[in-house]
């Protein structure tokens, strides 16, 4: 039997990390991809894939029931298959008449089960690691999730591209890159199965969890809401990323989208080497934003950290009036976008541990990613709806007047000068 103690954590943290970010950036990222090649119209991209947040969303609801029902342990290996299951779904439906719906369907099996899976890995990494260890690899951990995150939206979509070239169609492409996952994700299950360790505290709650448990919920709810300015901190949460929001969620359409409706006609595969590069800079800018802050606390860096994540979306409406064929400056032009993006968003991760200290601190930070999500989630789907009525030009014109929001409510947030310094005492 695995033990804690003899159970190398680089035996099972990068595969468990890597495990987590796939399915995410498959829900999130890629699946726009596959339905735009499918020739989904853009406004039922964002719609209904905007919808696949929701389980982030609601994630803090469920939470306990991963600590009442079964192991953290037994609940990471099964949603694994689940997972796999999901993708197996996804590649079968593909092909099929009304593959729309249908592969929505195994999305959303796929949403709810890594949502769930985020839950248990979490807890479990907590549980199976010292204090050490935990500290040790809390860098490793980002690292493997966005190995995860650039496998799916650079390796798994250059590879669809790649096989429609030999095919000749993506329906075909993108049903063997979904089967082929799905199978990767079978054997993390069995894998986990077997390697995981069997902390002794990984253990089911008592006989009366559950009615303790629905008394504490409602306590910590309550007081999260109870707390100083609560409607001004949950607009931040919701309107940080408005722009932000409608553009992610329509930039990679735009780079797809045929010169002649306003995009730049790219390929499949030239997205697909766009994507990592993006990601890397947006973990270039977080890196360096959370340096920063380090050194002289988030108060000082929340404007410029502001101006960072919005000002740069002008490139789009640049991109969008000059359509240039220059690969190069395409390119370039991800990497500032998603830089300032990664910088900006620094400030964003450190406010909701602002919001959140204090009692109840591990529950309310989950709360305040659950609005965070949900400012994510709502722009999201009507951006594509949006973009169809305005074009690309005048939609990323919009984009930039969608950020003033976020300007006018951080003018009103609560914010101890001294929060977030290398130095503070506590």
């Amino acid at each position: 039997m695995a033990d804690a103690k003899k159970t190398s954590p680089w035996s099972w943290i990068p595969t468990l990390y890597v495990a987590e970010g796939l399915p995410y950036a498959l829900a999130m990222s890629v699946s726009v991809v596959l339905y735009k090649n499918l020739g989904v119209s853009n406004a039922a991209i964002a719609f209904y894939t905007g919808w696949l947040n929701l389980p982030w969303v609601i994630k803090p609801l469920w939470s306990p029931a991963v600590d009442l029902l079964k192991t953290r342990r037994q609940w990471i290996w099964a949603m694994q298959l689940l997972i796999g299951a999901g993708l197996a779904g996804v590649a079968l439906t593909i092909p099929v008449p009304h593959f729309f719906q249908w592969t929505l369907v195994f999305f959303w099996l796929l949403a709810f089960s890594s949502a769930t899976h985020d839950i248990a890995v979490d807890g479990f990494y907590m549980l199976a690691t010292t204090e050490h260890e935990q500290s040790l690899f809390i860098g490793f951990r980002s690292v493997f999730f966005n190995v995860g995150k650039i496998s799916a939206q650079g390796g798994l979509v250059i590879l669809a591209g790649e096989l429609q070239n030999r095919t000749g169609n993506y329906a075909s492409a993108w049903a063997m890159v979904f089967a082929l996952t799905a199978g990767f994700f079978l054997c993390l299950g069995i894998y986990h199965r077997w390697v995981l360790p069997r902390p002794a505290i990984d253990r089911l709650g008592g006989e009366n969890s559950s009615a303790q448990f629905f008394k504490d919920f409602f306590v910590t709810f309550g007081a999260f809401f109870r707390k100083p300015k609560i409607i001004t901190l949950l607009l931040f949460l919701l309107l940080y990323r408005l722009g932000e929001a409608q553009l992610l969620k329509m930039s990679q359409l735009f780079l797809l989208d045929p010169r002649k409706v306003g995009g730049l006609a790219l390929t499949t595969i030239q997205v697909g080497f766009y994507n990592p590069i993006g990601l890397g800079a947006f973990i270039l800018g977080a890196l360096l934003g959370g340096f920063a802050v380090a050194q002289r606390g988030l108060k000082f860096w929340l404007w410029p950290m502001l101006l960072a994540i919005h000002l740069p979306d002008t490139v789009y409406i640049w991109l969008a009036y000059a359509q240039p064929e220059n690969l190069l400056a395409i390119g370039a032009g991800v990497v500032v976008e998603q830089f300032g993006y990664g910088f900006g968003f620094t400030a964003l991760l450190l406010y909701m541990i602002y919001i959140a200290r204090g009692e109840h601190q591990t529950a309310h930070y989950a709360i305040c990613t659950g609005f965070m999500a949900l400012g994510m989630m709502l722009p999201g789907m009507w951006s594509g709806w949006l973009q169809e009525m305005l074009g690309y030009k005048y939609f990323f014109v919009w984009v930039i007047l969608a950020t003033i929001p976020s300007f006018l409510v951080a003018m009103k947030i609560p914010l101890d000068a001294e929060f977030g310094k290398r130095n503070r005492a506590n």
